[in-house]
């Protein structure tokens, strides 16, 4: 594409680089978007230190973010509004052709920093929501204002599915027009090759073929509901004896977790593996993939568990429906529900033929669908359309 004489200049901001789904995108669009097109600078805060960094977790990256400590998750009114003033003079300094923001506090700085800075262009990514499952009713009022407010000015709402998109559009959040769907891309090669992998972490947990593996690959928090996971494998255990419950991933509710394994008298069956930089190693042995969150956008643990052909069950919220459709690809089970959680795992590991069906479809179902190839080239094209329609192409 020809169309520019110089790069244009985009300036994404995300909360923190936290392991997890929103720091996957960000760090891949900065670093793969077309350098001859687009100059990318990404601003990030910091994460506590129980949520692990994503970037050091992915190892070898061209991506090296401008750190606002400020801009982390924590609300404080009179250091938001420290970081608001950082935030709009580096954009006065850096002059951004386009502001694009993700995760709900940057979205806030970011989105009223270009305003201030007058920004041409500015876009915003749900990645998930923070309206259901976070906050009490009054904060949650409060947060939903505030989008309001501020969809006022942004030029492009991006969702990650249809799904979400009427959920949050259904709160007056914008309008109509301002939405575009994305889905996420990531960089699933990777996960396409994990059959190469088989073996490599039941040699690691010194288990034969015969035992089930059930993991759920998650940061342990409130709004993935892994307490649901745990009461799970006590049910799935009474069928299943001899199965392991592998849970990758760590945070803050960690110890409360081991503890309610230990009460339930499934500690010896639950295994806490912490965050892994092996997740194709991981996926590759794994029976059955669960998903058991309150609230999602387009969870990466799953897309990344069909790409690795693995039988996914998971809970009906957000964008999990369009992964996993009407259990074509996996099974799908009311959220906060463990009987059916428990019932829908032991329907996969009983039935590994139907399983590894459901799961071959899901490998074509996301790929190269939901392939980072295919994002990049959808986040460039609307970023050119965007230029366009404010008459920049070509200025020079």
């Amino acid at each position: 594409m020809d169309e520019t004489s110089r790069p244009y200049k985009v300036m994404r901001l995300i909360a923190r680089l936290n392991i997890g789904g929103p720091a996957i995108h960000t760090t891949l669009l900065t670093e793969r978007l077309n350098p001859q097109i687009f100059e990318s600078k990404l601003v990030t805060g910091l994460e506590a230190g129980h949520e692990g960094n994503m970037l050091d977790l992915m190892g070898k990256t061209a991506v090296r973010p401008l750190i606002i400590p400020s801009l982390g998750r924590e609300i404080s009114p009179s250091n938001d509004l420290r970081t608001l003033y950082q935030v709009a003079r580096l954009m006065r300094q850096y002059k951004p052709d386009i502001v694009h923001t993700h995760t709900a506090k940057a979205g806030f700085v970011g989105r009223m920093a270009a305003r201030l800075a007058h920004v041409p262009i500015i876009v915003h990514t749900f990645h998930g929501n923070v309206f259901r499952g976070y906050f009490s009713p009054k904060k949650t009022k409060l947060f939903i204002d505030i989008e309001k407010f501020l969809g006022g000015f942004t030029d492009r709402i991006i969702v990650l599915s249809d799904q979400q998109r009427q959920e949050i559009l259904s709160l007056g959040i914008g309008r109509a027009d301002q939405y575009q769907i994305i889905p996420l891309g990531l960089n699933l090669t990777p996960f396409l090759e994990a059959d190469t992998l088989r073996g490599q972490l039941r040699a690691e947990l010194q288990v034969g073929p015969d035992v089930p593996l059930v993991g759920i690959v998650a940061r342990l928090v409130p709004i993935k509901a892994i307490h649901f996971f745990i009461e799970a494998a006590k049910k799935v255990l009474a069928t299943h004896p001899h199965a392991l419950f592998l849970i990758v991933g760590d945070g803050e509710l960690r110890t409360e977790l081991e503890t309610q394994a230990k009460a339930l008298g499934v500690d010896k069956a639950v295994k806490f593996m912490g965050f892994r930089g092996d997740l194709p190693r991981i996926y590759a042995d794994l029976n059955c993939s669960v998903l058991c969150s309150l609230n999602e956008g387009l969870p990466v643990a799953v897309i990344e568990a069909l790409a690795a052909a693995r039988p996914v069950v998971a809970t009906d919220v957000g964008g999990v429906k369009d992964l996993i459709g009407s259990n074509e690809t996996g099974w799908l089970v009311p959220a906060q529900n463990v009987d059916a959680l428990a019932q829908a795992i032991n329907e996969a590991l009983a039935n590994p033929a139907l399983a590894a069906q459901r799961a071959q479809a899901g490998r074509e179902h996301v790929y190269p669908a939901l392939d980072i190839k295919r994002l990049v080239g959808d986040i460039e094209t609307l970023y050119l359309d965007l230029l366009r329609k404010k008459g920049m192409l070509n200025k020079g």
